[in-house]
């Protein structure tokens, strides 16, 4: 997906974070979309976790088995497909993160209309539609998918009962469906809509569709949500993951809050209450680690 923000527009963010918690933060610069597609963002977040943590203590006295992976959006995707590759690894000697943290994550690219996409389809900065199309633009670059991909006609029949099994409304906690939402009819499926697209409903697009045994390897997870965000689901259904997998995870919900808060952290006149708020919570995360 196209980076929501650059290393530069997120340094005061970064900054606050290490100064406050007491750590030492570092921000990849990784290629990014539509110039390079998946798996290039995923790759560069590899090699410089790796690389860090291989370094961690020689070069910069950090203690290698307190390092965390996280990011906001696109970079909580990476930051989650990140734990989930280096998981699956079975070479014991490697280093592993010890928690990643996850700010308003994009998780799964199965159903874009689950109650938050309903709910907040319209709502700035970041619309329904606009969703699929960073997706897109991640994976192939096809924009003539975009409607296809909203109705969910790309779903293999054969995959759906899982997927509607761990994105069911029924999963969300009932104060969460209160806004209303309609059930969506279950569309046809097309093989060539899909094939297009598949690498989208892999775990390294759509942690979210991790298989069990590969979420139960995840590390510890800081998950925050934004009530109008069309995001905001897909982090409390990766909870609900978590937790049925007896994983430990901390959730923090802004109910003022909406897609890309953490950027109008101390901007001035454009600053709002809850960015703090958001900045703040992954703070405290962080001083537990």
């Amino acid at each position: 997906m196209p980076s929501e923000s650059s290393t530069d527009s997120v340094d005061e963010v970064c900054r606050h974070i290490a100064k406050e918690s007491d750590t030492t933060v570092v921000s990849v610069g990784y290629r990014l979309a539509p110039e390079h597609r998946y798996p290039a963002q995923l790759d560069d977040c590899e090699t410089a976790t790796c690389h860090f943590l291989s370094v961690a203590e020689a070069q910069f006295s950090v203690d290698s088995s307190r390092v965390a992976v996280g990011g906001d959006g696109t970079g909580a995707n990476l930051a989650a497909a990140l734990c989930q590759r280096l998981a699956g690894r079975e070479v014991g000697h490697l280093l592993f993160p010890c928690a990643q943290v996850l700010v308003y994550p994009a998780l799964q690219m199965a159903d874009f209309n689950l109650p938050s996409y309903q709910q907040n389809h319209a709502v700035p900065i970041l619309f329904r539609g606009r969703m699929v199309f960073y997706f897109l633009q991640y994976l192939n670059g096809d924009m003539s998918l975009c409607q296809d991909v909203l109705e969910g006609i790309h779903v293999p029949t054969e995959l759906k009962p899982c997927y509607e099994d761990w994105l069911s409304p029924s999963n969300l906690p009932p104060e969460f469906l209160t806004r209303g939402f309609s059930e969506h009819p279950t569309p046809e499926y097309d093989g060539q809509v899909y094939h297009a697209i598949k690498a989208g409903l892999e775990h390294e697009v759509s942690p979210l569709l991790a298989e069990d045994d590969v979420i139960e390897k995840t590390p510890p997870t800081f998950i925050l949500t934004c009530e109008y965000d069309v995001l905001r689901d897909d982090g409390i259904l990766y909870r609900k993951r978590l937790l049925d997998l007896e994983k430990e995870v901390t959730w923090r919900h802004v109910m003022d809050g909406f897609h890309g808060m953490i950027n109008f952290f101390k901007q001035g006149w454009l600053t709002f209450p809850s960015a703090a708020q958001v900045v703040d919570s992954v703070v405290d995360y962080m001083k537990t680690l």
